[in-house]
């Protein structure tokens, strides 16, 4: 089964727990802090494996998460980070986070990796807060929770000529017969359901890669027929071949196919339509082909190849002009730069370190800054208390709720943590 986009939940794994420990040793006086560092979770990293060809093993994943790192030890022992969880995709997959449109991942090369979602880091044990003011605190951290992230997992098949055409046009007799592939051929439309790739060889020894795209009639970008399913392995292709049944066996204008399937590519990408095409006038070993050429021919001012493909006439000829064609288009980027997650434009979108919301005489504080502190804040001392009730201060919160008219003894909620507002 060809699988070519699946939306997928990760969770990134969250770090170990810091330890808080004191060194108690028979006549070591004043031992101070001996707990260690929690370990790092697990990033969520996606990898090229070029042996594969669908996301066909990704399609019943609803979850990725990964494992937490080891809490700290006493006797200042770290715990140990968590392994990385790999997941293996074929070369040609765009990762895009769903929440910010922002795309992740382009993964063409194999063996290529990308940090999808990145694990928490370890917790601090107290040994780690230690200062000349504080030599023996008695607090430590919780671990950072993983990254969090919903993301849609695209696959855009790597291929340097995308063969479109209407129906039983014959792409899938010429890729049969150019390449290694063997899709489906049948004499009914629809035969092919999936992309077929084929690495064909011209007469001097240039390679490169054909795709054949089936489910194109009019209004497959609007998700007729087939629909749009299969246009998105087209926007790789430096080239694009347009195979037309030219024997009009079907009662079809040739013409009005080349104008059908061109629409709908524009309609689908315009930057389809401007890369460089050629036509191939297929089936010329049918009696009307020809006449029909001749007239194809006044109205279309491109490059036009005839062929038959089942008869194996004129396909060394179309290839040698494709490696031609290729020999001088440089490969770019498919998506461009300013549509990829950057950092800072990424954290400029991110929401405010907190929102305030009132019900009744209850305010609740919302934010991912916020409730990562409420989140590592190991609530077992008074200690730990006065510094997440600095770590607030600090942010604002208590100007802001003063602001907003909280009263002496209103509750501020943070999660599932609630205190006592005061002056």
């Amino acid at each position: 089964m060809f699988v070519d986009e699946v939306v997928l939940d990760i969770e990134a794994g969250k770090g170990g727990n810091g330890c808080m420990a004191f060194r108690r040793e028979k006549y070591i006086e004043m031992g101070g802090p001996w707990g260690g560092n929690g370990g790092k979770g697990s990033d969520i990293l996606f990898e090229v494996d070029e042996g594969l060809n669908t996301l066909l093993d990704l399609r019943y994943k609803r979850l990725i998460k990964g494992t937490s790192g080891a809490n700290g030890l006493g006797k200042g022992k770290h715990g140990k980070n968590a392994e990385d969880i790999v997941i293996t995709v074929p070369p040609g997959t765009v990762i895009s986070d769903i929440e910010t449109g922002y795309v992740i991942a382009d993964l063409t090369e194999n063996g290529e990796k990308a940090v999808i979602a990145s694990g928490g880091r370890g917790g601090r044990g107290n040994i780690a807060f230690a200062t000349h003011r504080n030599p023996a605190p008695n607090y430590a951290e919780n671990g950072e929770p993983g990254e969090q992230r919903r993301v849609k997992v695209e696959l855009k098949l790597l291929a340097d000529v995308g063969l479109v055409g209407l129906p039983s046009v014959g792409k899938s007799t010429f890729i049969s017969k150019v390449s290694a592939s063997r899709p489906k051929i049948a004499a009914y439309h629809f035969t092919t359901l999936k992309p077929n790739l084929g690495v064909t060889k011209t007469e001097d020894g240039r390679s490169f890669v054909i795709a054949d795209l089936p489910g194109l009639i009019k209004g497959a970008s609007l998700g007729e027929g087939l629909g749009d399913k299969f246009l998105k392995h087209i926007e790789r292709t430096r080239v694009i071949a347009h195979i037309i049944d030219m024997s009009g066996f079907e009662g079809r204008d040739p013409y009005e196919d080349y104008v059908t399937i061109n629409q709908e590519l524009a309609s689908f990408n315009k930057k389809i339509i401007e890369k460089p095409q050629i036509i191939i006038a297929n089936k010329m070993d049918m009696p009307s082909s020809t006449l029909h050429l001749e007239k194809f021919k006044e109205k279309v001012d491109l490059p036009i190849y005839p062929i038959s493909a089942a008869e194996d006439m004129g396909i060394s000829d179309v290839l040698t002009v494709l490696a031609d064609k290729l020999d001088t288009i440089k490969k770019e980027p498919l998506i461009e730069e300013e549509k990829f997650e950057s950092h800072v434009l990424y954290k400029f979108k991110e929401e405010k370190p907190f929102t305030l919301h009132k019900d009744g005489n209850v305010w609740s504080i919302r934010g991912k800054e916020v409730e990562k502190v409420v989140q590592m804040t190991k609530f077992s001392s008074d200690e730990a208390a006065m510094r997440f009730a600095t770590k607030l201060r600090k942010m604002g919160i208590d100007d802001a709720l003063r602001k907003q008219g909280a009263q002496e003894g209103d509750t501020v909620r943070i999660l599932d943590i609630e205190f006592e507002y005061k002056e």
